[in-house]
């Protein structure tokens, strides 16, 4: 009887990852133990305890433990997610008519080195001309007070980070009117209520689709992390747990293509597909290191001329080295 290795793989519930956990996919030579949590538990239960075998892990705090030195697992090129992240930035447009307005003001996010905080800063410095330096960043929990950063930072001169006050939450605070802008992964409660906060790019999505097409850059957000340890016991693990997220994910945008029946609850779902297709062409969510190198460079630039990474790290950095170059039939 042949045995598998037992693993622990906390990873959030898509599409991409179904096939996976109902079986339809397997891992060679794995028996998974699925667990399925919000991004900030499985991030944070990862870096702060190393609780897990296999994880999703947030590609900017994977990036600073690199930078750092010390980090328990290293990272093969599946990226669970991805996002423009054109509607992670909102202003109150009572004060922020343009993004030139944003100097000199007061902005808040959960957290400095979040990954959707580092691509919606690398908008506003590259389309915009804001640098971090522009703005007083106010730190705290989106909905509920006193989040601390998962990870620590040691930022550049001239980047200013002050706390929410105790007790307070960004969100009410850009209710009040005691910021003038957030940044942030999820949306803050009090947009949609507000008639006062608002996106920054009153159309987000042509930005996004200009962006893409100026750039070619679709903003990777985390990547797939197994245990150095194992990787090292297990050359093959790596490269087993590639093909497996890459099969499950095919089997995702096939179902998501087929329109006889709509696999995701969104009127004009075929049409939305084609648009994305013609941009960004067939496979527009692309797993392995060439089709993203280009991505990766401007998230490691970006993130060290930030002062998150204390150096500039090389996309040769970041993954099993088995994962860089794999078999083609």
């Amino acid at each position: 009887m042949t045995t598998k290795l037992t693993l622990s793989v906390a990873m959030g519930d898509y599409d991409r990852t179904r096939a996976l956990q109902d079986g339809s996919v397997r891992i060679d030579g794995v028996d998974p133990i699925f667990m399925t949590l919000s991004p900030e538990e499985a991030f944070f239960r990862a870096f702060r305890g190393g609780e897990f075998d296999v994880s999703e892990l947030s590609l900017s705090s994977y990036a600073l433990k690199v930078a750092q030195g010390g980090c328990p697992y290293v990272a093969v090129p599946v990226f669970l997610s991805r996002a423009f992240r054109h509607t992670a930035i909102y202003v109150r447009r009572d004060r922020i008519a343009s993004p030139a307005d944003l100097r000199g003001k007061r902005v808040g996010l959960p957290e400095y080195q979040l990954t959707a905080n580092v691509w919606a800063r690398a908008l506003l410095q590259d389309e915009h001309g804001i640098a971090p330096t522009d703005v007083t960043w106010v730190r705290g929990g989106i909905e509920r007070p006193g989040r601390p950063e998962k990870l620590r930072v040691q930022l550049p001169a001239g980047v200013v980070v002050e706390e929410a006050p105790t007790g307070d939450t960004l969100s009410a605070m850009l209710d009040r009117g005691d910021l003038d802008a957030f940044i942030g992964p999820r949306a803050p409660s009090c947009f949609g209520r507000n008639p006062q906060v608002a996106w920054l790019h009153a159309d987000p999505t042509a930005a996004a689709q200009d962006y893409f097409r100026r750039t070619g850059i679709f903003p990777i957000m985390h990547v797939l992390g197994v245990r150095k340890e194992l990787a090292a016991l297990h050359p093959w693990l790596p490269v087993a747990l590639y093909k497996a997220f890459d099969a499950a994910k095919a089997i995702a945008l096939e179902r998501l293509a087929d329109p006889s029946a709509p696999k995701a609850s969104l009127p004009f779902l075929e049409e939305l597909l084609a648009t994305t297709r013609q941009l960004m062409g067939h496979d527009y969510w692309p797993y392995g290191v060439e089709a993203n190198r280009a991505t990766l460079e401007a998230f490691l630039a970006h993130h060290h001329a930030q002062g998150l990474s204390p150096r500039r790290l090389a996309v040769e950095e970041l993954f099993a080295p088995t994962t860089y170059e794999m078999a083609k039939i």
